[in-house]
C-alpha cells in the first residue's frame, strides 16, 4: 500500500508539471519579423532582376528545382525560366508590387502579392494586373525560389463578355 501511495505521489507530480504547462507552449512560434524582412528583401531583388533582366540574380534566387506556372498555364524550368531571359524574349519595362503577403512555415516561405506588369513576350503584349504566389524554401541557409504561379486579374466588364 505505502509503495502505491509513493507512486501515485511521484505521477501525481509528474504528471502535474506536465498538465500545468501552458495550452500556448505546444501552439507553433509566430515567425519573426526579420525573416518576413528577409523575404520582402528578395522579392525586391527578384523584381529588380526582372526589370534589369538581371539573369544572374535570377540564376542565384531560383531553386535547381524550380517550376513555374505562367497565367496561360505554361510550365517553366529554372533552365527554360533563365534562357528565356537570356535571349531577351520576356521583357519587363514596369513591376509595381503592392498588397505582398509573407507567410512563413518552418524554412518554407510562402509570399502572395498583386502586380501591375507592363512588358512583352515575344511579340505578345503581357501587360496587365496579376496576382501572384511565389514560394521560397531555405536550403543550406539560403532562400530559394522553389515555385511561382500566376493569374491574370481581368476586369469585371471582361468577365462579363464571356
Amino acid at each position: 500500500m505505502y509503495r502505491a501511495c509513493l507512486l501515485l505521489f511521484f505521477l501525481c507530480i509528474l504528471g502535474g508539471g506536465i498538465a500545468s504547462q501552458p495550452a500556448y507552449a505546444a501552439l507553433p512560434h509566430h515567425p519573426n519579423h526579420e525573416l518576413h524582412k528577409e523575404i520582402e528583401a528578395l522579392e525586391m531583388q527578384w523584381r529588380q532582376a526582372q526589370l534589369n533582366n538581371d539573369v544572374s540574380v535570377m540564376d542565384r534566387l531560383l531553386a535547381d528545382d524550380y517550376i513555374g506556372i505562367s497565367s496561360s498555364g505554361t510550365i517553366e524550368t529554372k533552365t527554360e525560366a533563365l534562357a528565356l531571359r537570356r535571349a531577351g524574349t520576356l521583357h519587363i519595362t514596369t513591376l509595381d508590387l503592392n498588397d505582398v503577403k509573407v507567410r512563413i512555415y518552418g524554412d518554407t516561405a510562402v509570399v502572395t502579392s498583386r502586380a501591375d506588369l507592363q512588358g512583352t513576350n515575344g511579340s505578345r503584349d503581357i501587360s496587365g494586373e496579376y496576382r501572384y504566389t511565389r514560394v521560397y524554401n531555405r536550403r543550406l541557409g539560403q532562400w530559394k525560389i522553389v515555385s511561382f504561379e500566376a493569374s491574370r486579374i481581368h476586369d469585371l466588364g471582361e468577365r462579363e463578355k464571356h
